[in-house]
């Protein structure tokens, strides 16, 4: 058996919520690690299904598992239990459906000790969103455990859902500028229909619903650390990325739904941000975006960014054509997957 490491490098923390079909090979990937100096913690979130006697079969089998037991209550509450029994140098939220590949944690922790990193951006995906990085999702980041008991009042939302992960980490970026990369590491995210993101997802509502209590946070967080207007761009670059591009643009919202949303967001620029954003940050900003804020009425919106999709759409195959006549193949290789990440 196993022996509990003394000295812990990385405490992973699992929330656990009906998942029995995928446990077991999530667990077993942390333990298959390479480095052996971590711990599991297990935080079963009301399950219901026979996933508590998946997690007890494995606190038989490896010291290094911990085993905690709520009521239903969240990801983010399970996530912040977990944490408060964390006893790693760093810590990693792991999702109970996915599964790392066995080096995951040695490269992050090379990464993490080599560049001095409170935060460590985990994957080739991931690390390409640098540098500056606005939000991540747990997958994508290693956290310096000195650097969360720094900052002890920033936590995962409870209640919040999705989103919560964007909050949490966005503020976190906000407070250091000590973040490295390891684009080796490899995290294998499984889709299936039964995740809870889209469970949420798929009910506007529910959605934006939160959306004012997202803002509320963000507000309480950058007054409470006087953050603007230093950090202003990163503020805007947010509220771009989670409720512009994620909701607004990618969400199947009625007119009505549209109409609430674009009010939202409009009149949270307008009183937080924007005051404090200049001229130069605001060309930063995505051209949908910066559309968005000036047209200020959500029809003009959407009938401009029909128009910019399919203009994007044949720049992108005007410029996929033209990569027909590259005569060497690596390049052209190279090239045709340059034009689709722009386009």
């Amino acid at each position: 058996m196993t022996t509990k490491a003394e000295n812990i490098m990385v405490s992973v923390i699992m929330p656990v919520y009906n998942v029995e079909a995928f446990l077991g090979a999530a667990i077993q990937s942390v333990l298959d690690q390479s480095i052996k100096d971590l711990e599991l913690i297990l935080v079963n979130d009301g399950s219901i299904d026979g996933s508590v006697s998946v997690c007890h079969a494995y606190l038989q089998k490896d010291p290094r598992i911990q085993f905690i037991n709520q009521e239903n209550s969240g990801v983010s509450i399970a996530r912040n239990n977990g944490l408060l029994r964390a006893t790693g140098s760093y810590v990693f939220f792991m999702d109970s459906d996915d599964t790392l590949d066995p080096e995951f944690f040695k490269t992050s922790l090379e990464a993490a000790r080599k560049d001095n990193s409170d935060i460590t951006v985990i994957g080739t995906y991931f690390c390409k969103w640098g540098p500056l990085f606005t939000a991540l999702p747990t997958c994508a980041q290693l956290i310096r455990m000195d650097f969360l008991k720094q900052h002890s009042e920033l936590r995962f939302p409870p209640h919040i859902q999705p989103c919560e992960d964007g909050l949490f980490s966005h503020q976190l970026l906000a407070l250091t500028s000590k973040i490295g990369l390891n684009p080796c590491g490899i995290y294998h995210y499984r889709r299936h229909v039964h995740q809870n993101h889209i469970r949420i997802n798929n009910n506007c509502w529910t959605v934006l619903r939160q959306i004012p209590v997202w803002l509320q946070i963000l507000e309480d967080f950058y007054t409470r650390h006087q953050l603007l207007p230093s950090h202003t761009l990163h503020l805007a670059r947010f509220i771009q990325h989670e409720p512009f591009e994620l909701r607004y643009l990618r969400m199947p919202f009625n007119k009505e739904q549209k109409t609430y949303l674009h009010s939202l967001i409009i009149t949270f620029m307008d009183r937080i941000v924007l005051p404090t954003l200049t001229t130069s940050e605001k060309r930063q900003l995505s051209r949908p975006f910066r559309y968005f804020l000036d047209l200020r009425n959500p029809a003009r919106f959407d009938a401009f960014y029909r128009s910019y999709c399919i203009q994007k759409k044949r720049r992108r195959g005007f410029y996929l054509f033209l990569t027909r006549f590259i005569p060497f193949t690596q390049l052209r290789r190279k090239t045709r997957k340059a034009v689709a990440e722009k386009y």
